[in-house]
């Protein structure tokens, strides 16, 4: 068995806010991070859960991938998002969710000089 280390609202915070164009504000009484204005993630009330707003299909293969850390309730079945737990989380993996999620926001020419000033590797 693989010991996670998990990651803090902090860590997340500034994963989050490392994408181009990521502003955080109050979503729901937590807090949110949006990219023009559009969700892209949120801390549940509980504290430990992050919505990501990252389409059914990364939504439906995090779940598949490790059902542990990602995961849904009803309230969320019928949106393209996925609830991570962040105490179970390893940080390369909600990296790359997050990233799915931006890219999915960000105007093409913003993840097209993002992708140029990371030398082009797109990930």
């Amino acid at each position: 068995m693989t010991v996670r280390k998990g990651v803090t609202l902090e860590a997340a915070r500034k994963l989050l806010l490392g994408f181009p164009g990521v502003e955080e504000g109050p979503c729901y009484g937590t807090p949110g991070f949006r990219m023009r204005g559009k969700f892209l993630a949120r801390l549940k009330e509980d504290g430990e859960t992050l919505v990501v707003k990252c389409g059914f299909d990364e939504r439906d293969f995090r779940m598949r991938a490790d059902p542990a850390v990602f995961f849904l309730t009803d309230h969320y079945r019928g949106y393209p998002t996925v609830l991570v737990r962040l105490p179970k989380v390893r940080l390369p993996d909600l990296r790359e969710v997050i990233e799915v999620a931006w890219r999915l926001r960000a105007p093409k020419r913003v993840v097209a000089a993002w992708e140029r000033g990371r030398g082009g590797d797109g990930g």
